[in-house]
């Protein structure tokens, strides 16, 4: 771990970009999003360095997680505004969204950062563990956003890294 700087907070761009990339679709970013919080129900997923220790956590709102989740397995647009207006994600929306914030880990990752992975995902309104849940609620070292997803939409998302 010599020599290593911190883990910064990526930026709008990488964001943007690793949805677009992975959706197929055009994505654009609105920085003036509240933030997520995890009280109103939200995707977290908690990624760890090496030694295990809570690194970041990325906050997905139920209806990004319901849009994003729909779009890259190319469901209808239908279901997830069922979902958004039910507050309620299918089992695979859920799933394929802990599979785009799986990917989302390379955002965090750069040659002279410390090595971060995805360790656990965890479904709007799950109880989270209290370190996890205190990084949510971090002012600092954090962005918050909202993603237009083409064809289906915008959720909100926070990536918050520990310091």
């Amino acid at each position: 771990m010599e020599g290593l700087r911190p883990t910064p907070v990526p930026s709008a761009f990488e964001i943007r970009e690793l949805f677009a990339g992975m959706l197929g679709r055009e994505v654009e970013w609105d920085g003036n999003a509240k933030r997520v919080d995890p009280l109103d129900g939200a995707t977290v997923a908690m990624y760890v360095d090496d030694l295990g220790n809570l690194a970041a956590v990325a906050l997905a709102d139920v209806p990004l997680t319901a849009r994003a989740g729909s779009a890259i397995a190319l469901m209808p647009p239908m279901g997830a505004e069922s979902a958004v207006k039910d507050g309620l994600i299918s089992p695979a929306m859920f799933d394929n969204m802990a599979e785009i914030l799986n990917v989302a880990a390379s955002m965090f990752n750069k040659s002279d950062t410390p090595h971060l992975k995805l360790q656990e995902t965890f479904a709007p309104r799950e109880t989270l563990p209290a370190d996890v849940n205190d990084l949510c609620l971090l002012q600092g070292s954090r962005i918050d956003g909202a993603l237009e997803i083409q064809g289906y939409g915008s959720g909100r998302i926070s990536v918050v890294v520990a310091y």
